[in-house]
């Protein structure tokens, strides 16, 4: 069987491709795909993990209460959530996010050890996302909800690093949350397993919620008198929409950080370019980009 885990990171879904794909829950249940509901199971593993209480009837509770009457033998069930390691104001301790992230992960391929593991993770540039870990937090300081860490000093690439030589046998997929909006529809298929040629619904989704209304319907008309665009074609005329239609409240970042100038944002920035570039070539990772 094929277990699907997408552990996060904190504030880059919100459960978004979660609900795109219960959309496709028929084509997909008749493929062999589970997508249960997160209730079934998130409460019930993160007791599993916490407490290592993990043997060889760990899986077979897991699996028997999935809440996904659409499949009764699933060949590839899908889990999601970003509080996957911890809870927000846990996620960056020590200069590293999510420091025992890799033994979470341990912990759960313990648990699926006879199936094939595939982890997907998006990473969000450390500029927008302490701002957005400080607001989901009742702390009131970047030091409370870091542990003292330097921003400057975060890698995502040591922590995918730490990741990968954990688990050297799961499979790991990677992308950037900034370009979540132009590669949404290939998220949808990766995640669900199925070919690039599938067409699934909710493929505009996130589109919905950043671009206008009369940019939405100009791109509707748009693709449908051009039905052979390729997935790169089709990225870039997402781009070209969003460029003109893009809602910019939607896509504005909440940076207010006591003692951050635009200084520190374009040099946390200029680092995490840094870091995806390398990340991107590391092997035994699969990078989405646009």
């Amino acid at each position: 069987m094929q277990i699907v885990l997408h552990a996060g990171a904190h504030f880059t879904d919100d459960d978004r491709l979660l609900k795109s794909l219960g959309k496709n829950r028929d084509v997909l249940a008749a493929r062999g795909v589970s997508i249960p509901k997160p209730r079934s199971y998130r409460n019930k593993l993160r007791g599993f993990l916490h407490d290592h209480l993990i043997d060889e009837t760990v899986r077979e509770d897991v699996l028997s209460d999935l809440k996904d009457p659409s499949v009764s033998e699933p060949d590839r069930i899908i889990f999601s959530n970003s509080s996957f390691f911890c809870v927000p104001r846990l996620a960056i301790r020590n200069n590293a996010y999510y420091p025992r992230g890799e033994e979470r992960l341990q912990d759960f391929c313990s648990i699926f050890h006879s199936d094939e593991v595939e982890i997907f993770f998006a990473i969000r540039n450390p500029a927008t996302l302490l701002p957005a870990l400080l607001d989901g937090t009742p702390d009131d300081r970047i030091d409370d909800i870091t542990g003292g860490s330097a921003p400057t000093a975060l890698r995502w690439s040591e922590m995918i690093h730490r990741v990968r030589h954990a688990l050297p046998n799961a499979s790991l997929t990677v992308w950037c949350n900034e370009d979540t909006p132009l590669i949404w529809e290939q998220l949808l298929r990766e995640l669900s397993g199925v070919e690039p040629t599938q067409p699934l619904d909710g493929g505009n989704d996130l589109l919905h919620e950043i671009m206008t209304v009369e940019g939405l319907e100009r791109f509707d008309a748009y693709v449908e008198k051009h039905p052979g665009l390729t997935e790169m074609q089709k990225r870039r005329v997402i781009a070209a929409f969003l460029d003109k239609f893009a809602i910019e409240e939607e896509l504005e970042e909440e940076l207010d950080i006591p003692g951050w100038t635009e200084d520190v944002v374009d040099a946390l920035t200029d680092i995490y370019d840094e870091d995806v570039y390398e990340i991107a070539r590391m092997p035994g990772v699969t990078f989405i980009s646009p």
